[in-house]
């Protein structure tokens, strides 16, 4: 299965934030679209930056409550790995587990066309298991 596909199921609409967003909007913004990260784009729409619940937290422990006033671009992670929907879902399997990433921002022409999580990908990969288990039971149950 290839991303275009997980794509189409799901949906292509992706939250962004701007890198000078203060951290306390950034946590409005993920709890109204009930995601766990938010790509981070400059005024032309370009990747700058993705930035996770995950990086709020460890960040909130390492400087204190003031990091809620902070910007977004001092949290954010800038080395964003990235797939296109021509990848398969097998490929950024892989690479979020060797990155140990949950979200991966998909490009098209470098221009963000959507993003998919570990959530998306587990899903799919549950529901490409369970056709396969119906398609054996169902040459078992003719044989």
């Amino acid at each position: 299965m290839r991303i275009s596909d997980l794509l189409r199921n799901k949906g292509a609409a992706v939250a962004t934030v701007s890198p000078e967003t203060n951290v306390t909007e950034l946590l409005e913004r993920l709890a109204e679209h009930n995601v766990g990260a938010l790509v981070v784009v400059d005024d032309e729409g370009g990747i700058v930056g993705i930035v996770s619940e995950r990086d709020v937290v460890r960040r909130l422990n390492e400087r204190g409550p003031q990091l809620l006033d902070g910007s977004v671009a001092a949290i954010m992670t800038k080395l964003v790995a990235s797939c296109t929907p021509e990848d398969s879902v097998d490929q950024l399997s892989v690479l979020m587990t060797e990155r140990r990433i949950r979200h991966v921002p998909v490009l098209v022409d470098g221009r963000l066309a959507g993003i998919v999580s570990i959530g998306d990908v587990v899903k799919t990969r549950m529901e490409q298991l369970e056709k396969s288990q119906e398609q054996l039971e169902a040459y078992i149950s003719q044989g």
